[in-house]
């Protein structure tokens, strides 16, 4: 098994580059923005938390599941599950089960999606030892989104935010959250049309912090899944995506940007205690897919600014 503060995992997901070089070729008008997000894409890396329990038993996997989807509320988190699949034997065979909850039972004042508990005993009921069990949650984060907002022709004055005034428990109330259900790699996408924002000719297009949520996939693994994966990955296994959110390397960080980049990591920092507090793990290992520390690659970006 491997030391927990040893990352091994090499591998290199090349699938986000081939998309950006593809939309790149496809857009002759755009091929600016399209470079830059591939230089992003490039840069990035991913991001996972891994939880071991001692001597787990298969039947106790669902309380650990369970305990561990339930802390992201009080972490940035929202409170339900929006998708769930079952993975058979390792990762290149077909889902035995998938359920994409969407808005079921979602009204006024309510999150989307089903409780933690009724997902995962769902999932689980096909409880096999060569089995993962993995789910779909979203997750608030401060990210910076271009081409929003305008610099201020001369004369004009300019205020401290590009984006509405929103209330301290609702700060992205100007975004249309939206899950797309098509298929596995089912990601929230945010709609900005209700700004109606008048641009001059000879304005500069900016940017904005905006928060709003990112899907995190958690996964639980039978004993037995992909050879024994978990005594590498987990007995549960977090994926936070991209890095981006806590590194935001295409962002300039002046001091508001630092504010948010320093709120993003303090809450994966809360978030990775309260989960193992919450589900009783015994040893837990934040790593990334390159094998690269995020602590020294955030030292060295906010050290730049500086």
């Amino acid at each position: 098994m491997r030391a927990f503060g040893e990352i091994i995992c090499k591998r290199v997901s090349t699938a986000g580059i081939h998309a950006e070089q593809e939309r790149s070729r496809e857009d002759g008008g755009g091929l600016d923005e399209a470079r830059r997000r591939l230089k992003s894409i490039e840069m990035s890396d991913t991001l996972y938390l891994s939880l071991w329990y001692p001597n787990l038993r298969l039947e106790a996997l669902p309380d650990k599941l369970t305990a561990v989807l339930g802390a992201f509320a009080a972490h940035g988190g929202e409170e339900n599950v929006y998708a769930a699949t079952v993975w058979p034997v390792n990762w290149s065979e077909a889902p035995v089960f998938q359920r994409v909850y969407g808005r079921m039972g979602a009204g006024p004042g309510s999150s989307p999606g089903a409780d933690p508990r009724l997902a995962v005993a769902e999932a689980l009921e096909l409880l096999h030892d060569d089995y993962a069990y993995e789910f779909q949650m979203g997750w608030n984060l401060w990210e910076w989104e271009e081409g929003v907002g305008i610099l201020p022709q001369a004369g004009q004055n300019a205020g401290p935010s590009t984006r509405p005034s929103a209330a301290a428990g609702d700060l992205a109330q100007d975004d249309v959250r939206l899950l797309n259900a098509q298929d596995d790699s089912s990601r929230f996408k945010t709609q900005n049309d209700s700004l109606n924002l008048s641009v001059p000719q000879d304005a500069k297009v900016l940017g904005r912090w905006a928060r709003g949520p990112r899907l995190v996939r958690v996964t639980g693994y039978g004993p037995l899944f992909d050879e024994g994966a978990y005594e590498q990955d987990g007995h549960i296994r977090i994926d936070f995506g991209t890095d981006t959110p806590f590194l935001q390397e295409d962002a300039d960080l002046d001091q508001v940007g630092a504010r948010h980049v320093e709120e993003n990591v303090r809450q994966l920092v809360e978030l990775a205690g309260g989960v193992e507090k919450a589900s009783g793990a015994t040893a837990r290992l934040l790593w990334s897919e390159l094998g690269e520390s995020l602590a020294r690659r955030l030292a060295a970006r906010l050290g730049m600014r500086n």
